[in-house]
Formats: structure tokens, C-alpha cells, sequence
């Protein structure tokens, strides 16, 4: 298992989230991710916060690996939407910086007028 330290040197960057191992499968069997025939976790990430609220999770089979940018770039967007207490939200591919947007009855089926793909980075 790694730990904040080792996954820091191998993207060299800081991680901004506390991140742990779970060597008897305890938290995993908790979160409905352990397979008790393989003995094994799925792959599996949880976003949770301060308040102890899962905020956002992703599960995926052991043969494919999850995306750290991805993860860092949820949990900037919870962050934010936190911070502006719900003022503000993010859409799909929002990124620090980038237009966010003014939750409503208005936006609803209506995101595509504020925001679109192409003001995404990669």
C-alpha cells in the first residue's frame, strides 16, 4: 500500500486530501467495495467532507486504475461549492478559474446556454 508521501513523489506534487490504506478490508466491507471471494477491494474512491457526508465516490474493478487529476479536480469543485455555500456550482470538466455556475429552477435543462465543452482545458 502507498501512502501520501509515495503517491506525492509519483505524480512530484503535494496531495492536498489525507489518503490511507485499508490492510484488513474493515472500511472497504463498510463501504460495500470488499470481495470477500477474491479477498481483494474494488478500486474504489470516496469523497467525503468535513462533515463526514460522502460527497462523491467512483468504483472500479481491480484492472483499471482511477484518475488522480480527476479526484483532485472533484474534490477543488466540492470545495468550492462549500466555500460559496451552494452560491456557486460546477459543471461537468470545471476546473479552478473557470465559470462556474448560479444554481436555479432557471438553469435547469438549461446548463448547455451558460457553459459549454469547449471552455473546458485539457
Amino acid at each position: 500500500m502507498w501512502n501520501e508521501h509515495e503517491l506525492s513523489k509519483m505524480i512530484d506534487r503535494d496531495i492536498p486530501f489525507l489518503m490511507g490504506s485499508d490492510q484488513d478490508g474493515s472500511v472497504g466491507r463498510k463501504y460495500g467495495i470488499y470481495d470477500e471471494d477474491s479477498g481483494v477491494e474494488t478500486r474504489g474512491r470516496f469523497i467525503i467532507d468535513p462533515d463526514g457526508i460522502v460527497q462523491g465516490f467512483e468504483v472500479l474493478t481491480p484492472p483499471v486504475g482511477r484518475n488522480i487529476n480527476e479526484t483532485i479536480r472533484q474534490i477543488k469543485a466540492f470545495q468550492l461549492v462549500r466555500e460559496t455555500k451552494g452560491a456557486q456550482v460546477t459543471p461537468a470538466g470545471w476546473k479552478p478559474g473557470k465559470k462556474t455556475l448560479k444554481p436555479g429552477p432557471e438553469l435547469v435543462g438549461k446548463v448547455w446556454k451558460e457553459w459549454s465543452v469547449d471552455q473546458v482545458d485539457d
